[in-house]
């Protein structure tokens, strides 16, 4: 049956939600399509989905934003070719993963990423586990209120996707004429939707499917979780150091009256708490208030992706953190929060990092800090990297 429509009051939303694979799913003959298996042969498959919709989420997440648009493996199928097609540029050169590159945590290397015209204005977070999460609005600066909202965003952005309908671009309803002489949008749309009918709300449920989908359970992390009944407890998989790490995250720190550390740990999990490592929503700026492009400061970056697979397993970085990419190396990154500087200008401040008024110094020594790393590093997976997916559907 199909599921009904949802109108979100808060952000003014209309979720049409996908056919769910429970809901009497009946395989249909990929002779029905033969657009898609022109297109796709066997990375696409209608008649054997891949399954996003019932992936296994260990019993201790607990978080999940996903209640208005649920993951769908209809849904979430049209969502990734959408995500890999460069159709969906003016100048069909980007697809979303142009800048969000499965092989880098669906983050990019470069400090910007490179648009129709120009670069991006800040450096592409990575896409992992955006479905597990309480903060639900979107880019560093939160200003879309939900993942639907933005999936279509960068389409519309001038120096991005080029849709955008000023400084001569096209508008989106020229996006929606190109993808309806697709043919194999006319057969996805009418396999997800039952009918051909292409619009943005459609798109972006379908877009924000695949990227909720995106999911890394596989970590050391996790396999020493699923041992214990709580985080505070020693993982019996990890190293003494990895134990240290974990606590340190974990345990808020003591400060004195100048905001110098006195004893406890150095408290990550106040702003990124276990076992999600998501960003709390009640939090402010983190201190790096830089530009990419031109000058002057901004401190509307609020909003961080899961700090899992912030690495590789084996420490490859997946491209800069932050929205500067300032940020090059675990180390620099706890370097950072070690010695916090309030700059002039920086009213938006988070006040965890300003105990009693003053920029907070964590005065780690080394062996903290490589604690820290090597606990930061046992929250990488593997599968993630190399799932098919989450692949490229177009490379057949």
């Amino acid at each position: 049956m199909r599921k009904a429509l949802f109108l979100t009051l808060s952000t003014a939303v209309l979720f049409v939600s996908c056919n769910n694979q429970e809901d009497n799913y009946v395989a249909i003959p990929s002779d029905n399509y033969p657009n898609v298996e022109a297109t796709f042969g066997n990375t696409i498959d209608l008649t054997n989905l891949s399954n996003y919709a019932n992936q296994v989420i260990p019993p201790y997440i607990t978080k999940d934003n996903s209640a208005l648009n649920p993951v769908t493996d209809k849904g979430a199928t049209l969502g990734r070719v959408l995500f890999y097609d460069k159709n969906l540029s003016s100048n069909n050169t980007i697809s979303c993963a142009s800048c969000h590159q499965q092989a880098n945590a669906f983050s990019d290397t470069n400090v910007a990423s490179n648009g129709v015209n120009g670069t991006t204005g800040r450096h592409a977070m990575r896409l992992i586990n955006t479905r597990f999460a309480n903060e639900s609005k979107f880019f560093w600066d939160e200003r879309a209120a939900s993942l639907e909202i933005q999936s279509t965003m960068p389409i519309k952005n001038h120096g991005e996707m080029g849709f955008s309908g000023v400084d001569g671009d096209l508008n989106f309803d020229a996006l929606i004429t190109r993808l309806n002489a697709i043919g194999y949008y006319k057969e996805l749309f009418e396999f997800v939707y039952g009918t051909e009918e292409i619009t943005e709300v459609k798109i972006q449920n379908a877009l924000a499917q695949f990227i909720r989908s995106i999911q890394s359970f596989d970590s050391k992390y996790d396999s020493g979780r699923a041992l214990v009944a709580n985080d505070n407890q020693p993982f019996p998989n990890f190293t003494a150091q990895e134990n240290q790490g974990k606590n340190l995250f974990l345990t808020p720190p003591v400060f004195d009256g100048t905001g110098s550390r006195t004893g406890g740990g150095i408290g990550c999990a106040g702003c990124h708490a276990a076992p999600e490592f998501d960003i709390n929503p009640i939090t402010g700026n983190n201190g790096i208030i830089g530009v990419l492009n031109g000058t002057g400061i901004d401190i509307t970056n609020t909003r961080a992706p899961s700090l899992r697979d912030l690495v590789k397993t084996d420490g490859t970085t997946n491209g800069p953190m932050m929205h500067t990419g300032v940020i090059t190396s675990l180390q620099a990154a706890i370097g950072h929060y070690g010695t916090i500087n309030i700059a002039p200008g920086n009213t938006n401040l988070d006040p965890k990092l300003t105990p009693g008024g003053n920029g907070q110094r964590l005065n780690l020594n080394a062996n903290e800090v490589n604690a820290v790393i090597a606990f930061l590093r046992t929250l990488s997976g593997t599968n993630v990297y190399t799932d098919n997916k989450w692949s490229n559907p177009f490379s057949n």
